[in-house]
């Protein structure tokens, strides 16, 4: 199953890479609540094993969805995360599913020492996640002049999946 959040699937680009569309579940959902609930759902019904949610910055909770722009809502998509995990959790490990997140990189401002870079949606998903991808791409593979695919450089920052080598 896909979770679009960011509602920016190509089905053409997807099918190109190898993506069975027919047998693909796509949900976009409209708000984060709800794609978090499409995910326990899924969990529940057992009846899938691997599901993407793409992305977690694009999980945008329902109150700042309505709310003004401008307003403040510090902490919402953290605490609709973290809530959702622990419901999660459980499901997920019943149904023997499994739940990829895609996030993307913010910086932090005004960081001088260690590293500027963090990941949105709190800690919860740094907590509860069994293992965490750093992928980053590192160039093009080309075929003459035309590009081709891209060189990635993974970065393993937590896996309580297997023993460390």
């Amino acid at each position: 199953a896909f979770i679009d959040a960011e509602h920016a699937l190509d089905p053409v680009y997807a099918k190109k890479l190898g993506v069975d569309i027919d047998a693909l579940l796509v949900s976009q959902p409209d708000t984060g609540e709800q794609a978090l609930e499409i995910c326990d759902a899924l969990a529940r019904s057992g009846a899938i094993d691997v599901m993407v949610v793409d992305s977690v910055a694009a999980l945008t909770p329902k109150a700042e969805i309505e709310g003004e722009m401008g307003d403040s809502h510090m902490g919402l998509q953290a605490r609709m995360l973290s809530q959702a995990m622990r419901k999660l959790t459980g499901n997920l490990k019943q149904s023997n599913c499994m739940c990829i997140f895609i996030n993307q990189i913010r910086m932090k401002i005004g960081v001088m020492f260690g590293n500027p870079e963090t990941t949105t949606g709190g800690n919860a998903l740094k907590f509860y996640a069994s293992v965490r991808l750093d992928i980053r791409r590192t160039g093009a593979i080309k075929e003459g002049d035309e590009v081709v695919g891209n060189e990635t450089r993974i970065k393993v920052v937590k896996n309580k999946i297997a023993a460390p080598f």
